[in-house]
């Protein structure tokens, strides 16, 4: 027998042979595979010449297999069944039923965070959150699989290999306690009087208050530097220190901190904001579900976040 040339063989031969050898004839074939009968014939014809075998003769009226096709039926079958079982749709995500981890990499957390989980808590009571800080190898990490979902602020490019989502831009806000003594003076002199507290959060992203371009009003002095956001609400209660944050990060500290939200004096107006994954993992339903859950969170804290400053803003 001639060496089959597997470069030339047509999967669709194969799955019409197995067809053939279930349905025992060419028009039962032609009716489980919503074929013609006579283009299941041409596949068993091709598939004859490739395999240097008859396969299967019509006797009697009814299609009989050969040896050949009854040894050779045992192999396809598992080996389509194996097709079938990779290229399946994955199925359903159940929410309710799952005790599956999500790992979300954020910086920001307080209500945004609170948003997420009380729909989780709602929605999937198995199912467990880790909100992470964000690494410096963030973009790896996601890739990797290790994070399932990251938030980014700033213009960097995303690497290949990974999908975003566009939230509005972030918008900056100086904040201080209501009884700061620059609150009667705002302006470019209280700016550079009094210090700063800056949050570095570990990705390397600037703040756009770092970023607009070098001049006398621009110009702060760094007291302090922090690591976490949750830290600057009650630093700034009880001190004279500004802290220019995104309005998403303090908006619901001002009344239980006591804070003022006063226009920023030096800030880029249209800081990027975008969440990304793994391509990989883009059609993941569990993972799709949980990106819609923070994303639409998101998009409600940050809309939230706004109305609350503008209500106070001066």
């Amino acid at each position: 027998m001639k060496e089959i040339q597997l470069h030339r063989i047509d999967l669709n031969l194969l799955v019409v042979f197995e067809a053939l050898m279930q349905e025992g004839s060419v028009a039962g074939a032609a009716v489980k595979l919503n074929k013609t009968p006579s283009a299941v014939s041409h596949a068993l014809a091709r598939l004859r010449e490739q395999v240097g075998d008859p396969l299967m003769i019509k006797v009697g009226g009814r299609m009989q297999a050969s040896p050949f096709a009854l040894q050779l039926i045992e192999d396809v079958r598992p080996i389509l069944n194996s097709i079938k079982r990779v290229l399946k749709l994955p199925e359903p995500f159940d929410p309710a039923s799952s005790d599956r981890t999500f790992r979300v990499a954020s910086p920001i957390g307080g209500r945004f965070l609170a948003e997420v989980v009380n729909t989780l808590q709602e929605a999937a009571p198995g199912v467990r959150i880790e909100w992470l800080s964000t690494p410096r190898e963030v973009y790896a990490a996601v890739s990797e699989g290790l994070i399932d979902l990251a938030h980014l602020g700033g213009e960097r490019s995303l690497p290949d290999g990974l999908e975003e989502a566009e939230m509005p831009p972030m918008k900056f806000v100086s904040f201080v306690r209501k009884g700061h003594p620059g609150i009667q003076h705002w302006g470019p002199d209280a700016w550079r009087r009094y210090g700063h507290l800056q949050v570095a959060i570990g990705n390397e992203v600037r703040s756009p208050v770092d970023d607009v371009a070098e001049n006398e009003a621009s110009e702060r002095h760094i007291t302090a530097l922090i690591s976490e956001f949750a830290g600057v609400g009650p630093l700034l209660a009880n001190s004279n220190l500004i802290a220019t944050l995104p309005t998403l990060v303090l908006a619901w500290d001002m009344e239980t901190c006591g804070l003022r939200p006063m226009k920023a004096i030096s800030a880029d107006p249209s800081f990027r904001a975008r969440f990304f994954w793994s391509a990989r993992t883009a059609n993941d339903p569990a993972l799709t579900w949980i990106r819609k859950i923070v994303l639409d969170a998101y998009l409600a804290a940050d809309k939230e976040a706004e109305n609350l400053v503008k209500e106070r803003m001066d």
